[in-house]
């Protein structure tokens, strides 16, 4: 079964496509749906295995990847070489999703210098160097899109700090390279999921599980999201239907930033709206799949 895209099939028929983040995740449903909707695909990633698997995997479903590099993209001259080769190898660059990154819970006064750099380096550091490099290299020349995944900042992210100050950081690169790179027809844009059921959340402490579960009670739409729903957001972004949107956050979420009611409304009665789950390969967390004891 291919991946069920809502978006036509030649979407991005001719277009060349660098994913960050491609080896799994997010990343790696993004790369699938954009090969199922034409686009032939460089991913980019720490572990060679894991973008090799997300390449077998496309090419099995009848997608292309044209290529795949594995390093740290925290490295300044690594991400200057990677790029210049991948479009020495590769030609003409026409999009880039940023959808790499880590991070783990920690409070801010337990947070070493170290710890905090590693979180800011991953998540806006690598961020801001591949973006500014694809640009200087291809994109002042000949245009182009750039989508970033992010997390949602606005409350604070009490427990992670770090993450939650890169994030924020991520938000106002968005805008203002979207300001800065529009003259050369360049757009940018942010996707900010909000609980996506994917294998990402077991890799918190298990203590954390029945809140990672029952958080997304909050929410209007009361249930974890699908790495499909987030890919969706992606697509529209990354294509000509976008064409006149740049330097958004473009909330994924269920509506989690509203809140679910107040001192004068609160549902009694809930319906969950159903998923969409366009794609064939995702894995959900185990912590969703567990039964109450």
């Amino acid at each position: 079964m291919p991946y069920r895209s809502g978006f036509r099939a030649d979407l991005f028929r001719g277009q060349t496509i660098l994913v960050t983040g491609g080896g799994g995740g997010l990343g790696r449903c993004i790369a699938h749906e954009l090969a199922a909707l034409g686009a032939r695909l460089v991913l980019v990633g720490r572990t060679k295995e894991k973008l090799d698997q997300v390449c077998r995997e496309i090419t099995e479903d009848g997608g292309e990847v044209a290529g795949t590099c594995s390093g740290d993209l925290r490295d300044e001259d690594l991400v200057v070489a990677t790029v210049r080769d991948i479009l020495a190898e590769h030609g003409q660059l026409h999009g880039l999703v940023n959808a790499t990154g880590g991070q783990f819970p920690a409070e801010l006064k337990d947070l070493s210098l170290n710890a905090w750099n590693a979180v800011i380096n991953n998540n806006l550091t690598s961020y801001f160097l591949v973006s500014r490099e694809v640009f200087r290299q291809c994109f002042e020349q000949s245009g182009g899109n750039i989508v970033h995944i992010g997390a949602d900042y606005d409350r604070g992210m009490p427990g992670m700090g770090h993450n939650g100050a890169a994030r924020a950081g991520l938000s106002n690169l968005t805008r203002t390279s979207a300001i800065e790179w529009a003259p050369a027809g360049v757009r940018v844009n942010c996707v900010i999921p909000g609980y996506i059921g994917t294998t990402g959340l077991d890799r918190y402490p298990e203590s954390n599980w029945d809140s990672l579960k029952s958080v997304v009670d909050e929410a209007p739409i009361a249930r974890h999201g699908k790495s499909a729903e987030v890919s969706a957001a992606v697509v529209f972004l990354m294509s000509e239907l976008a064409s006149y949107i740049t330097g958004i956050d473009l909330l994924v979420d269920g509506g989690m930033r509203l809140g679910s009611g107040n001192i004068l409304f609160r549902p009694e009665n809930r319906r969950v709206m159903p998923a969409f789950n366009g794609f064939h390969r995702d894995e959900t967390a185990r912590l969703l799949n567990t039964e109450p004891d």
